[in-house]
């Protein structure tokens, strides 16, 4: 059993500051001396890099969804081992998930499974007494869940604070735990998929503007007194699983400004199944690293940067030669967009791209694709298996030409607007839109690594092995 303070940092609906309160807590706690772990609720890729800048320990997602209670407290204990508090960022709304008749997939459920304290971030602009009706409706709406707290962010003075504050202590069981002033200077900008990267816009000097916004107008001791309320944790924890010594089995993944967005637990996945993961920039190496065994291209950016990719013609040259011999492939998203003949832009602009799907994807305007699926395999397919489920998630704003028929879709995707095809193979190459939580499917990694291994050994027998 292990015991890590924590706070769950809801909010009241999207868009109320979640990130950047949770982030500046984060800051100012590493300020005072805490090694701080973070964690955010939800699929997310984004937002943990601004975790991760804050504290210089990698983020993890915990989704109720996509895994399993015990699949995520296990994921908890594991990366909350050695640190002074834990903080969870939500997702959306407190209550906001999958569903709008249960809690799954929701922050709720999730502090819920943690034990942990909820502080409630509460938009205060243009508002006085009906900030307590608030903070009580969501306190009442579900009483397993501990609402301890409440942050009143974008409100404009001491004195307004004063009227938020004396009508949540007169009508709620929540502490009024300070205000936020508005700080233009310190919003974290946004680009279409949401948040900038943290590499491209966070300083040290953010941070710190980060934990002196918080330390002004929050009573932290408080925060801390409340983390201090949460109940152990207590599962079948694999946190004592070692990782395999040095692998034969070389995995290349795709890590540079187009492409970053993986769940650190699939990485773990792979290297729990025996994998060496060897980083690699299609942006910026002129080749795939030497001896590689699989290849792993995740999602990202690749539209913000397809001049640099299209140009880079050595690097596609090296993934399609590594393809050709038979090597796994597996590309989601921005991988997947990297394997088609081109990237046209919103400007109708072609870009060339490694040519492996005879298609293109073509950015637009408007979200093409948003929302959880349930993703069923229909056949043997490279290494994955036929009647497989697995979970996923997509967000993207880019769509694909119609595919040849000689290419199979072998997903069938169980999702909110209905089922479709999906999942896209050649040779040993997979893509497909979708990221795929491996913890949801543990075999996708053992499989993908065991192909790996075998694909090694038979490309040095018949002498195509670089």
């Amino acid at each position: 059993m292990n015991f890590v303070p924590c706070i769950v940092i809801g909010g009241t609906h999207s868009g109320v500051g979640k990130t950047s309160v949770a982030t500046a807590l984060m800051s100012a706690f590493v300020r005072r001396g805490l090694i701080v772990q973070a964690f955010k609720v939800g699929p997310d890729f984004i937002d943990p890099s601004f975790h991760r800048a804050a504290t210089l320990r990698p983020s993890h997602n915990l989704d109720g969804w996509m895994v399993s209670r015990e699949v995520n407290l296990s994921l908890y204990e594991r990366a909350s081992v050695g640190a002074d508090i834990a903080i969870i960022e939500g997702v959306m709304g407190l209550f906001d998930g999958r569903s709008t008749r249960d809690e799954s997939g929701s922050t709720a459920e999730m502090a819920k499974w943690l034990g942990a304290p909820v502080l409630l971030v509460v938009d205060g602009s243009a508002m006085a007494r009906s900030g307590a009706a608030l903070v009580h409706g969501f306190e009442s709406f579900d009483p397993e869940l501990q609402v301890a707290g409440a942050i009143f962010n974008r409100v404009s003075s001491e004195k307004h604070f004063s009227y938020l504050r004396d009508s949540v202590q007169t009508h709620c069981q929540s502490a009024p735990l300070g205000y936020l002033p508005v700080e233009p200077a310190i919003k974290l900008p946004e680009q279409h998929l949401g948040l900038q990267l943290a590499g491209e816009v966070v300083t040290q000097e953010l941070l710190d503007s980060l934990a002196d916004w918080v330390e002004g107008t929050l009573d932290l001791d408080k925060v801390l007194a409340i983390a201090r309320t949460a109940k152990p944790v207590t599962t079948e924890s694999q946190s004592a699983v070692q990782l395999p010594g040095r692998s034969e089995t070389r995995i290349g993944i795709a890590k540079d400004a187009a492409f970053q967005f993986y769940y650190d637990e699939n990485c773990r996945y792979l290297c729990e199944a025996g994998a060496d993961l060897v980083e690699f920039s299609p942006i910026g190496d002129s080749r795939l690293p030497d001896n590689i065994d699989g290849l792993c291209l995740g999602g990202g950016y690749p539209e913000l940067h397809a001049a640099a990719l299209a140009a880079n013609k050595s690097m596609q040259a090296s993934v399609r030669s590594f393809a050709e011999r038979g090597g796994p492939v597996y590309a989601e998203c921005g991988g997947f967009m990297y394997l088609t003949e081109a990237i046209v832009d919103s400007a109708g602009r072609e870009h060339e791209m490694c040519g492996i799907f005879p298609t293109r994807a073509r950015m637009q305007s408007r979200l093409a694709g948003l929302g959880y699926a349930e993703i069923e395999l229909l056949e043997d397919a490279a290494w994955l298996r036929a009647n497989a489920r697995m979970r996923a998630h997509e967000f993207r704003y880019s769509t694909v030409d119609e595919m040849p028929t000689s290419i199979r879709r072998v997903y069938r995707v169980h999702g909110s607007h209905g089922d479709r095809l999906d999942g896209y193979l050649t040779g040993s190459v997979i893509g497909s839109y979708f990221h795929v939580h491996f913890g949801s499917y543990p075999a996708f990694a053992e499989h993908f690594v065991t192909a790996a291994k075998a694909w090694q050994e038979h490309a040095k027998t018949i002498g195509t092995y670089l």
